[in-house]
């Protein structure tokens, strides 16, 4: 008798479930994966179908057959693409599919290609996309931004408006479908869009055609989508958080980043002298190289000293702040008298509260901005999103598209993200 293995898989609600696992469901993954040596195995789960009985009548068993055909193909969902889904927060990897381990076997990641022991909560599933109603498009995205904000809605940050959902506010594709009635828009039209509604990392998706933009024929599709959401963020943050003009002097926390790269190039073009911190010695080359008069490694030196040290005790017009609760004070220490706290993002956690009575002593402005507030209207989402293509033409603002991931992969993505391994622009290709 074959002795059977039990593994026992930790389900969502923490309950043991034993998982009957024979030996001959244990095969190699593929003949590239396997030597003479060792071999990489994948863990099948799903046993083989049971054998129907002798004894059922052969007719009755190609009746049965048919029957379980046709209810299949009725209830086929139809126009399936892939997505990623998430049913819990957390993440981006959580607990081990299994403590069962064998040498050198290892169990397949549901949302990578390669091989790994972790679960994500950024499952790779198929959807029903449907067809575009009034006012609506069908978009098949070519490429799909990765932004921090993504981060915050998988962790529960921010809170989604519905569980599961498919993440993502940033992507660039070409219209498949458009909804009855609706003029403007055309099949064929390359077109991007950014904020919401939330759902970009899908392969196709439907979107109200009142949010999306033209893309110029000059700029393609990946650079568009690595572009888009951070460059209107930048447009925000500079022209009307705070309206930077020649003479200012900014001080960009994260200036490594996708929206911290395009601030310190936009800045400097209007005019102002910017400081920008980063973590490493690479970054601040890169830094240095998008327009930053100083950088400053805040690992090596503390940064709220290097910029009194910089302005002759000053300080700076305005700080923008992506990193959160690690930098938050130490920014508002960097400020000038009336100098504009802006703070657009909490990368290493949500800052302190924040007492009225501490602006008080320089009467200190601080703003927490939307980019979705500040493109409500059609009007001001074509204007700044036409600026900010308008700058990339024009070359003001060059886009660091330093890495990519296969969109089934948004996990990775995910980590080294938060890990900082990245640096610019990320990209996700369906």
């Amino acid at each position: 008798m074959v002795r059977r293995l039990h593994l026992h898989l930790q389900l969502q609600s923490h309950r043991l479930l034993p998982v009957p696992v024979l030996p001959r469901l244990l095969r190699p993954t593929s003949p590239r994966e396997t030597s003479s040596s060792s071999a990489h195995w994948s863990l099948l789960t799903r046993p083989p179908p049971l054998p129907v009985p002798a004894s059922v009548p052969v007719a009755n068993r190609k009746a049965s057959v048919a029957r379980s055909v046709a209810t299949t193909s009725a209830s086929a969902p139809q126009e399936m693409v892939k997505a990623i889904r998430v049913h819990e927060l957390g993440g981006p990897e959580v607990r081990p599919v299994s403590f069962f381990l064998l040498p050198r076997c290892y169990l397949r990641s549901d949302i990578g290609s390669g091989p790994g022991c972790w679960q994500s909560v950024l499952k790779w599933e198929d959807v029903e996309v449907g067809e575009p109603k009034e006012g609506e498009i069908r978009v098949r995205n070519k490429a799909v931004g990765l932004n921090f904000i993504d981060v915050y809605f998988r962790k529960g940050v921010y809170k989604a408006s519905t569980m599961p959902f498919t993440p993502g506010m940033e992507a660039v594709g070409e219209v498949v479908a458009v909804g009855p009635g609706l003029t403007g828009r055309k099949v064929g039209d390359l077109v991007a869009y950014a904020g919401n509604p939330m759902g970009s990392y899908a392969e196709e998706q439907i979107l109200p055609a009142s949010k999306v933009v033209p893309v110029p024929p000059s700029i393609d599709p990946v650079t568009a989508a690595s572009v888009i959401l951070k460059g209107m963020t930048a447009q925000v943050l500079l022209r009307r958080c705070f309206k930077v003009e020649p003479g200012h002097t900014v001080l960009v926390q994260a200036a490594a980043g996708g929206v911290g790269s395009l601030l310190c190039q936009w800045a400097k073009a209007l005019g102002a002298t910017v400081i920008g911190t980063v973590s490493t010695q690479e970054k601040a080359a890169q830094a240095r190289e998008d327009g930053c008069h100083h950088t400053i490694i805040y690992k090596e030196e503390d940064f709220v000293s290097r910029v009194n040290e910089i302005t002759s005790g000053n300080g700076v017009d305005v700080v923008y702040d992506s990193v959160g609760k690690d930098t938050f004070q130490g920014s508002l220490a960097c400020l000038k008298v009336r100098g504009y706290m802006v703070s657009f993002g909490q990368s290493s956690g949500t800052p302190d509260p924040v007492p009225l009575s501490a602006l008080a002593p320089k009467s200190l402005f601080l703003t927490r901005p939307t980019l979705m507030l500040y493109t409500g209207t059609r009007d001001e989402l074509l204007a700044c999103a036409g600026e900010v293509f308008s700058n990339v033409v024009s070359g003001v603002l060059r886009v660091r598209i330093n890495h990519t991931y296969p969109l089934s992969e948004a996990a990775k993505a995910h980590a080294d993200l938060e890990n900082r391994k990245t640096s610019g622009s990320v990209v996700l290709i369906p």
